[in-house]
Order: C-alpha cells, then structure tokens, then sequence
C-alpha cells in the first residue's frame, strides 16, 4: 500500500497557463527597488538571525539556482567569484535579471526546469532552490535530473515553507486569489521525512531535512534540505 504522504503523483501541468503566472510574479516583484540588490538567504524572513546563508552549498566554483526569480542570490554568488547560472519558466523574469546582473557574469536561461535538465550537458558544484523549483516541481522527476547534474561531492540544497499539517502531495495555487484569468500552478508539501526519502531514493546521501523555526514565535518556519551526490 502506497505511504499516504507519497501516494498522489505529479500534478499535471500546463506550462502555459505558469508561464503567464510566473511573468505576472516577475513584474510584481520588480515593482520593489529593494528586490534587485544582491542578496543571499534561505528564509522568508528580511532579518532571520539562524540564516545559515551561502555555507550550506559549501565551497562551489559553480552553481546552477533552478527557479531563479529574481536573481538575487546569483548576483550575491557571482559577486564573489563563483560561477553562476540561473533557470526560470518566465521569460519577463530572464529578461529583467539579465540586464541587471548580465554584466556579473551570470547566464540566465528560460526554460521549463525538468527539460533544461534533462538536456543540459553541464554540471555543477552545487544545485540550489530558493522558494522555487523545488517546491514547485514533482521531486520523482526533480530530484533525479538534479543528482545527474552534480559533480561527485556536489550538493543540492532548497528551501520552502514547510507543510500544513495533513496537506501533503501536490497543492494547486491560483495566482491573485479566485477572479479574473486563470493562471495557476502546483506546488508539493512534504513532512521532512518524506523529503528526505524523495532525495535518498534519487540516490543522494548525506540527507538532512529539517525546520527552521521563524525568528518570532508562532510563525511560520522554513523547510531546508540539504544533501550531497558521490
């Protein structure tokens, strides 16, 4: 019998539908003139004295961000030194952070992550996610592409809200509550310990999932996975 957490498969998706969701995001979030300087952190929160910051992927030469948004944390990476490559679905988002951070060096790329993937010939030192691909992606299919994408010692690491209690498996999302056009995409939920069978069964080891409680009591925390290939 299938666990109950790991039972329902990959959402199916139309990446059309995304797309229009994600450029929507990318014009809101350039509508903050904070959210274009160079920033690395892992939680929601502006000020979280527990950030453990850029030392989770430990020493890279490269790195690859899937679901790059903004492209803060590959400005922050490039800046010193590292060699820093960005995937996103919106084509509005690769456009913005390209004339912004072209000059650091940074390549952004637009495309649907699975397939980048599963057709790029490159790998990394280090994969990460920030509140993207990895909570928006079904991690059967995620999470192996990723491993084949690693150097041997490489580490994939991604944070995200952690599950509500009970809600597990792929969550539908509307973009802007339940009017107007309709853009949607899934996002995927997990208890930690199911993350971290999602990440053994790709064949990663090192597995360490956990919460990151808020800085204010009450609040919600963040999910951060880490683990290493090879």
């Amino acid at each position: 019998m299938p666990r109950k957490d790991t039972a329902m498969t990959a959402a199916p998706h139309n990446y059309e539908h995304e797309r229009a969701l994600w450029d929507t995001f990318a014009e809101n979030a350039w509508k903050d003139p904070s959210n274009g300087d160079p920033v690395f952190r892992w939680t929601q929160y502006k000020e979280h004295p527990a950030d453990p910051g850029p030392a989770l992927l430990g020493d890279p030469a490269t790195v690859l961000e899937i679901g790059c948004g903004t492209g803060r944390a590959l400005a922050y990476l490039a800046a010193q030194g590292i060699k820093a490559t960005g995937v996103d679905l919106s084509p509005r988002a690769v456009a913005r952070t390209t004339e912004r951070y072209g000059h650091l060096g940074v390549e952004f790329v637009c495309a649907e992550v699975l397939e980048y993937l599963a057709g790029d010939t490159r790998t990394y030192d280090a994969v990460f996610s920030m509140f993207g691909g990895a909570w928006f992606t079904a991690p059967e299919r995620l999470f192996p592409l990723v491993s084949q994408r690693l150097n041997p010692g490489g580490r994939f690491v991604f944070s995200q809200p952690p599950a509500i209690p009970g809600a597990y498996g792929p969550q539908g999302m509307y973009k802007g509550g339940f009017a107007g056009p309709a853009m949607y995409t899934y996002r995927y939920s997990y208890e930690p310990e199911t993350w971290a069978r999602f990440l053994a069964d790709a064949g990663f080891t090192n597995v360490d999932v956990t919460v990151l409680d808020a800085p204010t009591s009450g609040h919600i925390g963040t999910l951060i996975a880490r683990a290493t290939v090879g």
